[in-house]
């Protein structure tokens, strides 16, 4: 359940006090801990060397619930305590479950969120639907979904209210009572929040609630599945495998890609904690809402299922696009989330946005993610040994967006796309040879280019595979205007294992170019040595650029090339705000306003083009006011890929910051905000008197 900011750091302030800063601190220890190794495949090999199904583990908890981790939907991503938040909506979507397939596809629970009941109880302290959004009750709603051959889950909270402003009644002093209420009327799924616990122990609070739903299961014959949504707050993947059958892992995700990573990269760690009967949760999905591209959604769905996390859908289905649904009914990648054998995905690899996970499946496969958290395509390459696979002469690799399969002689390698994640499984063997060679296809670099100038950029195909690629073909589409020439061949009738085509393009960007990033798609053909076709396209770009302005000047009155930004919009002038550009206030930090500068909310990340043209940057820095009594950031400045500055953790207790940075001959410099190592990303954050001097 997602609350308002300042309910959100309200609720942080509350919990720090209460388990004071030695908690926090391990609490930090834990949500910023290093990448986890690399999936061991020893278990998994035979005396030939080839994979077998590993062994099934016991469920951690006996009522066999949750052996592979939930799939459904919960409205609050979507609609929060709008209107339109009824039973009609919910009824809406166990129809499109069914209708569109995604009941086939492994959908099953159709979640309410806060805000289904009135805000007092009855007069024998049940628990009463709210009769305008709920006219025909909440069982009658359950049947209705039951009906379809789906279950229903509902929300409330671990307090005397739930999160929502408003204050529904929690649960807090009436487990048994609202347990017995909600299996009664045929609910199967609790979502359990946090809010207005009076200070109660976390363990004791959700171990109540879990006796009273065993008690209520014993009595009516209905198993409730145990979502406990504490954010992570008291490490519940520590205790909570004897408790519930998943559990948050983090704070509340919002629909943009700032905070999708920074949650991301909170679960990754927690690996060990994961399996079957008992699941880390890093939120609810935001396929769809609206605040990501198509690209970083696809990252989203294959991260949270490579970490075998709950795949909840948090968007209305019934206005969805065929975008989205594309995205959520992806069998391929939907099999890896809901693998038996429950393993979480763990990193093997992760460097200047590079980031390699692998996940063992349970019929000796792997899943191998190639994500790119870069605002540029890079090139991410891995090996089949590095990711726990056993030795073999070749290995069956399925692209799993593409949903094409390919050989390759053990590298997994591709050119991703900014923000964008190619998933991929792989099983050795024998056969691999019947595939087509896998092969990648992409550009070195995207280079700067003013208005009417000249710019060059190389691309290549590279076969991986273990076979050669005939035939081949490259091209580079770019938009009207612009003029492509090359000298280099683009064509090739073979190009064997291991070797590559090498095409250098002359690109002039006409002379009323727009500033910005231009993309040029790519595109390769090809054929396998038994003739079968293969077609690849990559994100090829340039940025169009003009000349820093000479001089010292503020950095808020230059044009950015990209910039991410945890919460709304990076603000020119102002603090950050809310979520809606221009809604923030003046930049103030420890008392004192500043007329100029950039505010941010961590985690943060701006991009300038200075074109070797600049000195220094320089600026005050620290948290601005409006973010309260807590919090910790810090501010970095990279020039070229290399990080030439730090802040340091600053706290709101601190005044602003002298921050300073020699960028020699930099063509860029990036501006940016992190956490500060406490895992916590609520902070807003100023770059005051921000810059340049060239």
């Amino acid at each position: 359940m997602r609350k308002e900011p300042s309910a959100r750091r309200a609720a942080r302030s509350y919990v720090r006090a209460v388990i004071g800063a030695a908690g926090a601190v391990a609490l930090c220890a834990v949500l910023t801990a290093p990448a986890v190794a690399a999936p061991t495949g020893a278990r998994a090999q035979s005396a030939t060397g080839a994979a077998k199904p590993a062994a099934q583990p016991d469920l951690r908890l006996p009522d066999g619930l949750a052996k592979t981790p939930p799939m459904g939907f919960n409205n609050w991503n979507s609609t929060h305590c709008r209107a339109e938040f009824d039973q009609d909506m919910v009824k809406g979507i166990a129809d499109i479950f069914v209708e569109r397939g995604l009941k086939d596809a492994g959908y099953e629970y159709v979640n309410l969120d806060d805000c289904w009941a009135l805000p007092e109880r009855d007069a024998n302290g049940k628990l009463v639907p709210d009769p305008v959004r709920f006219p025909d009750g909440i069982k009658a709603v359950a049947d209705y979904v039951h009906s379809k051959g789906l279950k229903i889950g509902i929300y409330t909270s671990a307090g005397t209210k739930t999160c929502n402003s408003a204050g529904f009644p929690g649960a807090l002093g009436h487990e048994e009572s609202d347990a017995m209420q909600f299996a009664e009327w045929g609910i199967d799924y609790l979502k359990y929040d946090n809010c207005n616990n009076q200070g109660v122990d976390a363990v004791e609070r959700y171990t109540k609630m879990r006796d009273a739903l065993k008690a209520a299961s014993e009595t009516t014959g209905r198993p409730i599945v145990y979502s406990i949504c504490e954010w992570g707050q008291n490490k519940p993947w520590e205790w909570a495998e004897d408790v519930g059958h998943l559990w948050r892992t983090t704070g509340d995700i919002s629909d943009n890609w700032s905070s999708m990573l920074g949650i991301m990269k909170q679960n990754l760690p927690l690996a060990e904690y994961a399996g079957p009967g008992h699941w880390n949760d890093p939120d609810m999905l935001e396929v769809g809402n609206g605040g990501m591209t198509d690209t970083e959604y696809r990252t989203h769905f294959s991260m949270w299922s490579i970490m075998a996390a709950p795949l909840l859908i948090g968007s209305d289905l019934r206005t969805a696009d065929e975008a989205t649904f594309e995205i959520l009914e992806n069998r391929d990648v939907i099999a890896v989330d809901q693998d038996p054998l429950g393993k979480q995905g763990a990193v093997v690899t992760s460097e200047d946005g590079r980031w390699v996970v692998a996940k063992e499946m349970a019929d000796g496969s792997r899943a191998v993610a190639l994500f790119n958290e870069s605002n540029t395509p890079q090139r991410i390459s891995t090996t089949a040994d590095a990711v726990g696979l056993p030795a073999a002469d070749g290995y069956r690799m399925r692209d799993l967006w593409q949903h094409q399969d390919y050989n390759t002689g053990g590298e997994i390698s591709a050119t991703v796309p900014a923000h964008g994640t190619v998933l991929y499984r792989l099983w050795p063997g024998d056969g691999a040879g019947s595939y087509p060679p896998a092969a990648e296809f992409g550009a070195d670099a995207a280079p700067y280019v003013e208005a009417g100038g000249e710019a060059e950029v190389t691309t290549t195909f590279r076969n991986t595979g273990v076979t050669p690629a005939k035939n081949v073909t490259v091209g580079l589409d770019a938009p009207a205007g612009w003029q492509v020439e090359t000298g280099s061949p683009t064509t090739a009738k073979k190009v064997g294992p291991g070797g590559t085509l090498t095409t250098t393009w002359q690109l002039t960007a006409p002379d009323d170019a727009t500033t910005g990033r231009q993309e040029f798609p790519l595109s390769a053909g090809y054929a396998s040595p038994s003739g079968k076709a293969v077609s690849l396209t990559s994100a090829g770009a340039a940025y169009v650029v003009t000349s820093p302005p000479a001089g010292t000047t503020y950095a808020s009155d230059w044009e950015w090339l990209e910039a991410g930004n945890g919460w709304g919009p990076v603000e020119r002038d102002a603090s950050v705000g809310e979520q809606q550009a221009g809604d923030g206030g003046p930049l103030t930090i420890g008392g004192e306003t500043f007329a100029k500068g950039l505010g941010v909310h961590a985690a943060s990340d701006i991009g300038f083009y200075t074109g070797a043209e600049c000195e220094t940057f320089s600026a005050r820095v620290g948290l601005d006011d409006e973010s309260g009594n807590n919090g910790a950031v810090a501010f970095e400045v990279w020039a070229d890929g290399a990080k030439v500055a730090d802040s340091g953790v600053l706290t709101h207790d601190k005044a602003a910051q002298p921050l300073s940075a020699d960028i020699g001959d930099a063509q860029t410099v990036r501006l940016v905000v992190t956490d500060g190592g406490d895992g916590v990303n609520y902070d807003h954050a100023d770059w005051a008197d921000a810059q340049f001097t060239c």
